[in-house]
């Protein structure tokens, strides 16, 4: 053994068998074998000791830190590749240690949108009748008036109406009372969508009427209406439109962020600023497949029941979702840890993990969702297995948090860590 190598050996032995730092001024090489008699058993040999406070200094005789904190022993074994160091149970109290076991949780996030309430678009009808003619008298005559199905809108004046119902009558006489032009006449009407009491009343009469009464093919609410009396449309002419709203729609911006985590189905809450303390449940409908560049958000279809019609159209909504991120494709069914424990350097993501009793080693781990003060991890970590959750020497200062997590990437500073 070299000289150097005798003289580590003295200073160590020295050290350990009187407890103070003073006796490392000893420098003569006979007293290596009285020294090894004389070291404590213990869990190895000591090769040097280490800041408490995780910064990159070591030193091969006990010292205290500027806090006056004792530096930790390092024995060997412990000094490997995973970077795993032992603490004794009272610094594992004084620096406030806590672990907690990895587990499967329902995680759920929170999320939060606003929107507008839009008709159903399957319950809007609009009334365009398919022939020319003068609205001789108006029914319906006010915006917002609710209309039953069946119910008469107007009375209209159409001479091509007429002239059909004129050559169904010549039809009938030429036939004898039937026939296959009769039929067409008829046929006619339909497709100009007269009613079929109308067609019945002429059929048993005998006589074309002068006007038609034209009535709604839907019930619901007028939200548009053109029509006037005395004015002359023409066919496909838009005259009503009305939606049916028992049932809504809301129309939700949900931020590009929070898309993956909602899905047809899903139940949401929502509340509007007219009626403060009313919450009202629907369901998402659908996801639209595109975003909107200027405001990085996606559209989301939620449908609501409306039977006492208090959600009118472009009323302004706020909607809460609460999500389960384990639905979302890539989790491992729910393993979560508290997110204290996770270390995320921006380029490398890790937790310690206690491997014995005050041992820890730094372990890779891929991180998800965060919610609920838990975060996902969804490879790296076993069900079980315990993580630090608190430790006063990690999170004391921005400064010492750096230096432990920068060390974990680096050999040269693998023992640096508690």
């Amino acid at each position: 053994m070299s000289r150097p190598s005798i003289h580590l050996a003295t200073l160590l032995a020295a050290v350990l068998a009187a407890g103070t730092p003073a006796l490392a001024q000893s420098g003569h090489a006979g007293h290596g074998a009285p020294a090894a008699a004389q070291q404590p058993s213990g869990p190895g040999k000591v090769l040097y000791y280490r800041n408490p406070m995780g910064l990159p200094d070591t030193s091969p005789v006990p010292k205290k830190d500027p806090m006056g904190m004792d530096y930790v022993p390092v024995y060997e074994g412990e000094d490997s590749a995973s970077g795993a160091v032992t603490i004794s149970p009272d610094k594992v109290q004084k620096l406030g240690v806590r672990t907690e076991a990895a587990a499967r949780r329902t995680v759920s996030r929170q999320v939060r949108a606003v929107g507008t309430v839009q008709v159903d678009e399957r319950r809007l009808f609009i009334v365009a009748p398919k022939f020319e003619a003068w609205i001789e008298t108006l029914l319906v005559d006010t915006t917002g008036a609710t209309v039953r199905q069946g119910q008469p809108l107007m009375e209209v004046y159409s001479p091509e109406l007429v002239l059909a119902q004129q050559e169904y009558l010549v039809a009938r006489q030429s036939s004898g009372g039937g026939g296959q032009l009769a039929e067409a006449s008829l046929q006619r009407l339909r497709n100009l969508d007269v009613p079929a009491e109308e067609i019945e009343r002429l059929r048993k009469t005998g006589k074309a009427s002068r006007t038609l009464t034209y009535r709604a093919a839907a019930g619901g609410v007028v939200l548009e209406k053109t029509a006037v009396r005395g004015m002359r449309f023409m066919p496909g002419e838009a005259l009503y439109r009305i939606a049916d709203l028992s049932n809504v729609w809301l129309i939700a911006d949900v931020f590009e962020q929070d898309l993956g985590h909602v899905r047809p189905g899903q139940e949401v809450e929502v509340t509007v600023n007219s009626l403060p303390g009313r919450v009202f449940s629907g369901r998402v409908g659908f996801v639209y497949p595109t975003l909107t560049a200027e405001s990085r958000t996606g559209k989301v279809r939620i449908e609501l029941p409306n039977a006492d019609g208090l959600l009118k159209p472009n009323l302004y909504a706020t909607v809460h979702l609460a999500t389960d991120v384990n639905a979302v494709p890539g989790a491992m069914a729910g393993l979560a840890v508290p997110d204290s424990a996770l270390l995320d350097t921006g380029r490398r993501q890790a937790v310690l993990v206690e491997t014995g009793e005050g041992r820890y080693e730094p372990r890779d781990v891929k991180a998800g969702a965060r919610a609920d003060g838990y975060v996902q991890i969804l490879a790296g970590l076993e069900e079980g297995e315990r993580v630090v959750v608190r430790a006063n020497f990690l999170i004391d200062s921005e400064s010492n948090l750096r230096a432990a997590l920068s060390a974990f990437g680096g050999s040269g500073g693998q023992h640096q860590h508690q």
